[in-house]
């Protein structure tokens, strides 16, 4: 079950990303959309080909002007490793405490973090969200219809 719905206002937050600086949500409003994925874990296989597909669709999240944000609880070492290793280009943040996710009601499904998109536009109001464990390749793809329509 997910808290936050379709014409909400997204909660502003602040969380370590994988350079080692403080992100907020609210820095891009005013000025991008944003695209927040919550995942499960890094390196785990699902999450490795769903990161990929966002880093496959970068450019065209960029040419939509919107931002994309990955969050899971893993550290920012790891959240480093993660994004070099995949050669990520968008940002990566650590919600070691899962508060972010809890904030946004991602719930875990038989014990694994779930995996959500939003889609937030400028003023922060969410506009999309997409919800789905097993279709991670579908997250990247709901994301930038959203963005069209």
């Amino acid at each position: 079950m997910v808290k936050i719905k379709l014409g909400d206002r997204a909660p502003d937050f602040t969380l370590q990303s994988s350079t080692g600086e403080n992100i907020s949500l609210s820095q891009f409003l005013e000025k991008k959309n944003v695209v927040l994925f919550f995942y499960p874990r890094d390196e785990g296989p699902t999450c490795c080909k769903e990161a990929e597909t966002f880093r496959d669709n970068y450019e065209a999240f960029k040419e939509k002007n919107a931002e994309v944000i990955g969050i899971s609880a893993q550290s920012v070492e790891s959240h480093k490793s993660f994004a070099n290793h995949h050669n990520l280009p968008y940002i990566l943040l650590s919600d070691a405490d899962n508060k972010v996710r809890k904030l946004y009601g991602v719930s875990s499904t038989l014990g694994v973090p779930g995996r959500v998109t939003f889609v937030i536009n400028k003023e922060g109001i969410v506009k999309h969200v997409f919800v789905s464990q097993l279709h991670f390749n579908k997250h990247a793809e709901e994301a930038l219809l959203a963005l069209r329509g």
